[in-house]
């Protein structure tokens, strides 16, 4: 599916910069049917780029020095960003509950950004995104329906 959308995105440009109201209303309709914590796969697989707010936030709430917090927990990736040593998050629970929700990291709070406005400047990032989260997927599957699933729908139709 992913070759899909990535060629719509280069066909459609402007027609995504546009599609902000849809891609919310099909963020907020898949963000209902679709429970975060049944799936936790951002949690598992996907490490947040994390900023010096961040930081001072779950040193905050862990009551640990920042310094003692990237020490601990992080590390600086090979494209200079910081990020967790290990994944899953180390702040994540058995039961996809996140230990730190209230101070997590931006890029957690902001994900998986189908709501966000200006959706088609994160769109190639939302292509990837959809192999990990099926908020994302279903949002795109709907937003930009594959051509030939479409075609082989309508055929059973006539049935």
């Amino acid at each position: 599916m992913a070759p899909v959308w990535k060629g719509y995105f280069k066909r459609n440009k402007s027609k995504l910069e546009k599609m902000d109201l849809e891609v919310h209303r099909l963020h907020d309709k898949w963000s209902e049917r679709i429970d975060c914590l049944s799936c936790g796969n951002c949690c598992r697989s996907l490490g947040p780029r994390l900023i010096d707010k961040d930081v001072e936030r779950l040193a905050k709430a862990l009551r640990m020095k920042p310094a003692a917090v990237v020490d601990r927990y992080l590390h600086i990736d090979e494209d200079g960003d910081l990020v967790f040593k290990s994944m899953p998050c180390p702040f994540l629970g058995a039961d996809n509950f996140c230990a730190v929700y209230e101070a997590r990291p931006k890029a957690c709070r902001e994900y998986p950004h189908t709501d966000r406005k200006k959706f088609a400047q994160i769109f190639t990032l939302s292509v990837t995104n959809a192999e990990t989260c099926p908020i994302v997927y279903e949002v795109l599957s709907e937003l930009i329906p594959d051509p030939a699933i479409a075609k082989r729908d309508r055929s059973h139709e006539s049935v």
